[in-house]
């Protein structure tokens, strides 16, 4: 599933793709922001992204369909 994390006063968002949930992620987000507290997440590729709460402006849950690859007709 795609991430993407808007930071305020950063011209850039924090984009990764996840193995969590879309209910995961949302649960996560709601507790760090409501506590105050390190938005932590981990991607797919082990590493762990970590946001202050405070300065988060947006976030965009994906969807948890998977893709196809590959040259065929669409």
């Amino acid at each position: 599933m795609d991430i993407e994390l808007g930071i305020q006063n950063v011209a850039r968002a924090v984009t990764f793709s996840t193995e969590d949930s879309a209910d995961a992620v949302n649960a996560v987000i709601n507790a760090a922001v409501t506590e105050n507290k390190p938005i932590t997440l981990k991607d797919d590729k082990g590493r762990t992204i970590v946001v202050p709460a405070g300065a988060l402006g947006y976030a965009i849950v994906g969807s948890e369909t998977k893709h196809a690859v590959g040259f065929g007709a669409l």
